[in-house]
């Protein structure tokens, strides 16, 4: 199966390309996509999406594992990473890829174990797992990496329900 794992953002997303069988995770492609400051709201999107549908293109993922939103303090920055992941999922609801949304507690427990564990102990377990000399960079492209093997991992104990497919990770 090959994922395609995305960390949403507006100003940088990342992307991770893993192709796992039988339990063994190969990195494929990682990096981010970036928008230049000072442009327009719109034109960042647009930018995004035509960089998505690229990677869908080239990549040809069976699924996306995209992290869901989780707003702590900055709430207008929240709505601006919304706006961008909304352009993601379209560009991947357009391909026709699955989509499948991880919180980060749920990343961090299918890639380390432990839903808590820090973001340095999570980018060795992305080292570890994709036997990488070391952990992608930048970080954004790490996260995304862990988004992707995230779906690997989990995929197997998805309950699926539903004439359509759906998955559910309860």
């Amino acid at each position: 199966m090959r994922i395609l794992g995305i960390d949403p953002g507006i100003a940088t997303i990342g992307f991770g390309v893993v192709e796992t069988q039988r339990n063994q995770n190969k990195l494929l492609k990682c990096g981010v996509i970036t928008t230049p400051a000072h442009t327009s709201l719109s034109s960042r999107l647009e930018l995004i999406y035509h960089d998505m549908c690229d990677l869908l293109e080239i990549f040809k993922p069976d699924a996306v594992s995209i992290e869901e939103l989780f707003f702590n303090t900055n709430i207008t920055t929240g709505i601006a990473v919304a706006h961008g992941r909304g352009v993601i999922l379209l560009a991947c609801q357009k391909a026709g890829v699955k989509i499948y949304e991880y919180t980060p507690l749920q990343v961090k427990q299918a890639v380390v174990g432990y839903g808590r564990a820090e973001k340095a102990q999570v980018m060795d377990m992305v080292r570890r797992i994709c036997n990488l000399p070391a952990p992608p960079k930048p970080d954004d492209a790490a996260d995304a990496v862990a988004l992707a093997l995230c779906h690997a991992r989990s995929s197997t104990s998805l309950l699926y329900k539903g004439e359509r497919d759906e998955c559910s990770t309860i």
